[in-house]
């Protein structure tokens, strides 16, 4: 009998034991585990031909300007529309042929992923203005599932979106036949933290980069939350 009750007593203490080592290991594990992170871009990483001269040697301190554009309602939006936000940003056209449509479907996919979380937006700026006019993006933004508040298509004066998109964020070349603040959009869509910092670009007719950004997104919403405990 009395050796029974040193067993269980020894039983009892060994799985106490094993609970606390575990904890113990576990909070070790966390306090000892690198922070997320994920780079802030600058211009002179980034390919030339994508950024516009004037800022091609700039290495730090690079945030996106402020701007003011019309979106598909008609309404003025401003960088106060995306104060403390994280957001996804691309450029496309309406008429566009080739990959526009693959990119619209990666917005609507980060759009859907996102849509409960009131921290993430997105941001579409049209490359030909004189052509998608309000109405026109109304039409695109209902063809295409967009829900509004969340994700704006925007346009306004050629130059502004040309500044945005070349001195901005650094995801179009320069068309030099075009005309001027002529374009050529790319595939890439950019991921902007709350300090206005580029922190990702993802090839948006690439699945697997988009799920990248899908992640890269919670990783970045992980390094706001810690930077919002350190103020």
């Amino acid at each position: 009998m009395e050796v029974r009750k040193h067993i269980k007593h020894y039983w009892k203490l060994a799985v106490t034991l094993i609970i606390v080592s575990a904890v113990s290991m576990g909070f070790i594990y966390k306090l000892h585990q690198p922070p997320p992170s994920l780079p802030i871009y600058h211009p002179d990483m980034l390919d030339k031909s994508l950024v516009d001269p004037s800022i091609q040697f700039v290495r730090k301190y690079h945030t996106i300007d402020d701007f003011k554009l019309i979106n598909q309602n008609g309404d003025t939006i401003t960088q106060a529309d995306y104060e403390d936000k994280i957001y996804v940003a691309d450029f496309f056209y309406t008429t566009c042929p080739t990959f526009c449509p693959q990119l619209t479907e990666s917005m609507k996919k980060v759009q859907d992923a996102t849509k409960d979380d009131d921290e993430i937006k997105l941001l579409s700026h049209t490359v030909t203005p004189e052509i998608d006019s309000v109405p026109v993006l109304r039409n695109y933004a209902d063809e295409n599932g967009v829900i509004d508040g969340k994700w704006n298509l925007v346009t306004g004066m050629k130059k502004d979106i040309y500044e945005l998109a070349r001195k901005s964020y650094c995801v179009v070349k320069e068309d030099g036949d075009g005309g001027e603040y002529d374009m050529i959009h790319t595939e890439n869509l950019a991921l902007i933290d709350k300090s206005k910092h580029i922190r990702g670009f993802y090839d948006g007719t690439n699945p697997e980069e988009v799920e990248q950004l899908l992640k890269d997104i919670k990783t970045l919403k992980k390094i706001e939350a810690l930077e919002a405990e350190k103020k």
